[in-house]
């Protein structure tokens, strides 16, 4: 039997791991598990391209140096930043408090107001009292803002954008990039405004329009620290502060600084009551004051306002309705400043008070003066009616007219019909024959009567150094004999010639100058027929002696001067009545012929209907000058007429256009008043002549004496001069008495 045991068994591997069990999971796992194991191919490292050598030095030389200078700006850019933190921050130290910068004029303003109290004239620099942005009408602060910076509550002080803009517009038209528009914000503005900080020093600058001029320099140096003053204001005041102060002292035209004196001035209200369209005039004045003003030109002024409104319509700050309706109102300027009167009168009150308080001052001067309102329209208008209707409209011819009141205080002044200067107070010009009531007034009071009779007749007189001069009268005529009252009346010369020869030259101009004429008058007998120089003023109060009984009168237009806010005066007045010059009873007679000038003599052209009125017709040599001066019982007017250059008038004389001039000017003057009788005596008939010639040569007349100067002198009989009167006193000092 064969052996199975001998046959080897089959080779079978060892089993080294369990069959795994079929799952879903194991199944998923599969194909990972062999994704682990797969080997990657291995990429073939790239290799750096290399510039050549000659290219590859410049560009890493480029390279090194933008990264240096980059880190050098940013390095220069910090410390410019931690400067430009420091410079504001030590800026910022040293502005001073709002109350001192919303006022920085450096010369104080006067306010004039009327005998009345209400306010007509402005000097100086005016400024309203401090308001804030608060307290000032809502239209008036959008007004400026959308005007001036519409952005000016989201910038930081100074705005890129409108700086980027404004360099685009002045490049674009044609203008250097700092040049015309400049972008600045309201801060910027008011860093401009308060000069960077820096007060005006006289020391310093030589006036301060070049302080100003400074302080406007457009420089880029000047702006960039206008910028910083910006930045530094903005640091330590609140946009409403900063907007308190530009309101404050913005220049708003006609002599106004600040929102609240340019509306009290042009709309007679305060700024916090303005509506729209006032506030669109206000802020339309900050771009050329003086050019939009609306007292110098409503029609450009309100057709500025009108973009201004659009502007405000733009931002939201009006509605459509609103703007439409602003449109269709234009709002009215105040009285007194839609009509400048008294502008002649102001400037002489000026010149007449003490410097420091009036042209020179630093304070705020209130002035209350005599002007009456109603007056100086109606003189300006009656000059204006005379020139109109009677002067050729090519006529060059001046002409200036005061009016007071007997005791010298002045209600009305026209300085003439162009011009600043003021022929009322100014000109000095010869007086003519209106300088004869001062003759006549010595001799009334040496005693002599209205009814005294004189020769008018041929007078030669030998003057010493000149020779003989022979005057004559107007009409180259002689009249014989005539009462004193027809020789005044009638403006003969030759009579007035021996009145004062008899009187004595130096007692008439004793008398004309204690009745207020300050000037030399000539020493010569040509005294008598007004070769002297005078100003109209001088002789308007001259006159206003007479009017008032023989005193004195001293012309004043102040009355009373006061700091704003004081009560109690520092400078005043109430009347300009001096010492007496003639007596009573002298003055009522020469009254009495002055009246017979206009009622039957050379003035007849300014009678006045029903009332009473005295005065004196005045012409010179050739007419170059051409007066008349009266008065009534409330008033006393004078008026002259005459070329600048004292060329001759054509067919002027005092009784004409003068009179006319006076007349207009006193009938509307009076038109409101009830008329009043003339402090005058009142003969039942007009002086008679009665005489016959004496041995001497002299003429009688109702038992009195004028005697010839060129005969044996005599003393007339009649009244004594009176020993209370300016004459009878200088009499006696003469005497020894």
């Amino acid at each position: 039997m064969a052996q199975n045991g001998n046959r080897r068994p089959p080779l079978v591997a060892d089993k080294r791991y369990s069959k795994p069990q079929k799952t879903k999971k194991n199944a998923a796992a599969k194909p990972a598990a062999k994704r682990r194991t797969t080997k990657r191919k291995a990429q073939p490292k790239r290799q750096k391209r290399r510039l050549p050598l000659i290219l590859g030095l410049p560009l890493r030389a480029v390279g090194f140096v933008f990264k240096l200078v980059f880190r050098l700006g940013l390095a220069a850019a910090v410390i410019a930043g931690i400067g430009l933190a420091g410079a504001v921050y030590m800026t910022a130290r040293d502005i001073p408090p709002i109350s001192a910068l919303v006022d920085g004029r450096a010369q104080g303003s006067v306010t004039m107001l009327d005998r009345y109290g209400s306010s007509y004239a402005w000097r100086g620099d005016q400024y309203g009292g401090l308001v804030t942005s608060e307290m000032i009408s809502p239209h008036l602060k959008n007004a400026f803002i959308a005007t001036e910076d519409k952005r000016f509550y989201r910038h930081f002080g100074v705005s890129p954008r409108g700086i980027a803009s404004a360099i685009r517009i002045n490049m674009s038209e044609g203008r250097g990039p700092l040049s015309g528009h400049g972008g600045s914000t309201i801060t910027q503005q008011v860093a401009k405004l308060t000069c960077l900080g820096e007060a005006y020093d006289r020391s310093r600058w030589e006036s301060e329009a070049a302080y100003e001029a400074e302080c406007r320099e457009g420089s880029i140096k000047r702006k960039a620290r206008e910028a910083i003053y910006a930045l530094a204001l903005e640091s330590k005041y609140s946009k409403d502060d900063i907007l308190t102060i530009y309101l404050n002292r913005a220049y708003l035209g006609g002599g106004t600084y600040g929102v609240e004196a340019a509306s009290q001035k042009y709309f007679g209200r305060s700024a916090a009551e303005v509506g729209p369209g006032e506030a669109a005039i206000l802020a339309g004045l900050l771009t050329a004051p003086s050019r939009f003003a609306p007292t110098a030109n409503y029609e450009r002024s309100w057709a500025r306002a009108q973009t201004v409104l659009k502007l405000m319509e733009d931002q939201d700050f009006l509605t459509a309705e609103e703007a439409e309706a602003a449109r269709r109102t234009p709002p009215k300027l105040s009285t007194n400043a839609e009509e400048t009167i008294g502008t002649a009168f102001a400037n002489w009150v000026m010149a007449s008070g003490p410097d420091f308080l009036t042209r020179d001052t630093t304070e705020d001067v209130i002035i209350q003066t005599t002007l009456d309102p109603k007056i100086q329209r109606d003189a300006e208008q009656a000059l204006a009616h005379i020139f109109e209707t009677k002067v050729s409209p090519d006529s060059e011819a001046e002409a200036a007219i005061v009016v007071m009141s007997a005791d010298g205080a002045v209600r009305a002044m026209v300085g003439g019909r162009s011009g600043s200067f003021n022929r009322a107070t100014q000109a000095m010009r010869q007086t003519g024959s209106a300088f004869k009531p001062f003759i006549y007034a010595a001799a009334l009071d040496l005693g002599y009567s209205y009814s005294d009779v004189i020769v008018d007749e041929p007078l030669t007189i030998s003057v010493p150094g000149s020779g003989p001069w022979s005057p004559q009268n107007y009409t180259r005529k002689f009249y014989g004999p005539v009462t004193l009252t027809t020789a005044l009346k009638n403006s003969l010369n030759i009579p007035a010639v021996k009145l004062s020869e008899a009187v004595g030259r130096e007692n008439v101009r004793t008398v004309a100058s204690f009745f207020g004429i300050e000037s030399d008058m000539a020493a010569g007998p040509a005294l008598a027929l007004g070769v002297s120089e005078t100003t109209l003023l001088q002789m308007t109060g001259a006159f206003a002696g007479i009017l008032n009984g023989g005193s004195a009168v001293e012309p004043y237009g102040l009355r009373r001067l006061s700091l704003v806010g004081d009560t109690a005066p520092l400078m005043e007045q109430e009347g300009g009545i001096g010492k007496r010059v003639i007596q009573t009873p002298a003055n009522e007679q020469l009254v009495y012929m002055m009246n017979q000038v206009i009622e039957s003599g050379t003035g007849q052209r300014a009678k006045l209907p029903g009332r009473e009125a005295a005065g004196k017709t005045g012409t010179t040599s050739s007419a170059r000058d051409a007066w008349f001066v009266g008065f009534t019982a409330d008033y006393v007017a004078g008026v002259w007429m005459g070329y600048d250059d004292n060329s001759p008038l054509t067919g002027v004389t005092g009784g004409g256009l003068p009179a006319d001039i006076w007349r207009e000017t006193m009938v509307r003057v009076h038109d409101d008043l009830p008329a009043q009788p003339l402090p005058m005596i009142r003969p039942e008939t007009e002086p008679q002549i009665v005489a016959a010639p004496n041995q001497n040569g002299g003429i009688f007349g109702e038992d009195r004496l004028i005697f010839d100067p060129r005969r044996d002198r005599q003393t007339p009989r009649g009244n004594a001069p009176s020993e209370d009167s300016l004459i009878g006193i200088i009499r006696n000092i003469f005497r020894g008495n």
